[in-house]
């Protein structure tokens, strides 16, 4: 493992959910960064530099999708990295919104933290 681990900032509004992903992604050596709305996501965003972004779909303040259409336009340093969109929207014109707004992938809940992790994996590898 790097001994500078790659850094992941996570927006959820759900404790519970933060807590159990920064556990499970803190164990494969992440340096996790959590946020509970949209606004602080894109605060933390214009502060610090990440390899990963993960964002929930519902949060108050700015959604997921707002988050992410704000990085692809005006995100500076963090404006290409890629993001994982977790959400308990399945219907195709919410992923399409998602993709539009330049996801780079969508993950449905309930998932498996493993499942999370192989992705987090792929996309920071760039597999």
């Amino acid at each position: 493992m790097d001994l500078n681990p790659y850094r992941i900032l996570l927006a959820d509004d759900e404790a519970a959910l933060r807590f159990l992903l920064t556990e499970t992604l803190s164990d494969e050596g992440y340096a996790i960064t959590e946020v509970m709305d949209g606004k602080e996501a894109v605060a933390e965003l214009v502060r610090e530099r990440y390899d990963l972004v993960i964002l929930d779909y519902m949060m108050p303040e700015k959604t997921g999708v707002e988050v992410c259409e704000w990085l692809r336009s005006e995100g500076g340093i963090n404006r290409e990295v890629p993001v994982i969109l977790l959400t308990a929207k399945a219907l195709d014109k919410d992923r399409e919104k998602a993709t539009a707004a330049g996801v780079s992938t969508y993950i449905v809940k309930p998932f498996s933290p493993l499942q999370l992790v192989d992705t987090v994996e792929a996309l920071i590898r760039g597999a």
